[in-house]
């Protein structure tokens, strides 16, 4: 299961009436590890002038891992949080991830980053099975 639903937004879906704020909440709430990392990765961007900020440390463990790929494989919960933070992310292995401006998105650096020659240089032997 990806996110753990209260009865009560479960009701409210049922009936239509989810707000983003809500979904996101739940998001922060069922998904720790990736909230953190991507909350940490939009304050990087933040703080700088770039285009860009990633995060490349692989998590401490499978269950970590296993909530960035659920945060960032599911189309709903992705488009949340880049609403939510007003960035794209963008994510490469199985724990790069970054956070570009919105104005970044189609320029160089972003379409260098999600480019299949991106992916192929950011591979090494130790992130095969990860």
């Amino acid at each position: 299961m990806s996110l753990d639903v209260s009865p009560d937004l479960l009701d409210s879906a049922a009936r239509g009436e989810v707000t983003d704020a809500e979904f996101v909440d739940c998001v922060r709430t069922s998904l720790p590890y990736a909230w953190t990392v991507i909350s940490s990765v939009v304050a990087d961007l933040e703080l700088s002038d770039g285009e860009l900020a990633d995060h490349e440390v692989p998590p401490p463990s499978e269950a970590e891992r296993g909530q960035l790929l659920r945060a960032l494989a599911s189309d709903a919960i992705r488009g949340g949080l880049e609403r939510h933070f007003g960035v794209r992310l963008a994510f490469q292995n199985c724990h790069r991830v970054a956070a570009f401006r919105p104005e970044a998105v189609g320029g160089v650096t972003y379409r260098e980053f999600t480019s299949p020659r991106g992916q192929l240089l950011n591979q090494s032997p130790e992130l095969r099975d990860c």
